[in-house]
């Protein structure tokens, strides 16, 4: 009889273990999802942004580490450049340009998008779980684009977003989407789409000269 319990309960580990080989946490894949991040050394997407009832559409140029650049076709001309120190906003509604200095010793000065630094944040201030499981889903009802779904909640009150949902492509390991949430109940939406790596972006395109014609606003994060 102990021989059969031995060899039942034997049997019963073995199959488990079958059956974890197949099981990822979602904690590795998110690691899987930084580490592909941090061997790109480019890219180029669509992105439209959604917040409140607002939506904005335009195209990214990012490099790695630190350099990102978004030229609006919604609002038209409207700009968002960051070489690195210095973040520059164009509002042509406005006809104002927002300068800010950016401290390069501090870790919130990298794109933090869809970026190997931006992942790697996450990782230190949110626990990343399945919102359902690990098999790909919908996009969203309707779609026929699969996706795996993280939702990303912080480690303590002090974050910004109560949670990140981050949506991504389980072929290409890139993100197709992040919602993310305030305590307050407020959502901002990310989708980025029609990705092109590594095309060795120059650094020229990040530096952005704005139109002479528009008001400077210096330091507009700090000013009064």
């Amino acid at each position: 009889m102990k021989k059969i319990l031995s060899l039942c309960f034997l049997t019963c580990l073995l199959s488990f273990a079958a059956s974890a080989q197949g099981i990822l946490t979602a904690s590795s894949f998110f690691k899987s999802v930084s580490e592909n991040y941090a061997t790109i050394k480019d890219y180029e997407a669509d992105i439209d942004i959604k917040a409140a009832k607002n939506t904005m559409s335009g195209h990214l140029s990012y490099k790695a580490p630190n350099l990102l650049r978004i030229d609006f076709s919604n609002p038209e001309e409207q700009v968002i450049c960051f070489n690195g120190d210095l973040l520059t906003i164009y509002l042509p509604g406005s006809a104002a340009i927002l300068n800010q200095t950016v401290d390069n010793s501090s870790e919130s000065n990298s794109a933090n998008l869809a970026t190997a630094q931006g992942l790697s944040l996450l990782s230190r201030y949110y626990s990343p779980a399945y919102e359902t499981g690990q098999e790909p889903l919908p996009l969203e009802d309707g779609s026929d684009e699969m996706v795996v779904k993280l939702i990303l909640r912080r480690r303590n009150m002090s974050e910004a977003f109560d949670t990140i949902k981050m949506s991504v492509s389980p072929d290409t390991m890139l993100i197709r989407r992040m919602t993310a949430a305030t305590p307050q109940g407020e959502e901002f939406e990310f989708d980025f789409k029609n990705y092109v790596l590594n095309q060795g972006i120059s650094d020229q395109r990040f530096i952005y000269d704005p139109p002479t014609s528009a008001n400077n606003y210096n330091n507009f994060l700090f000013s009064e």
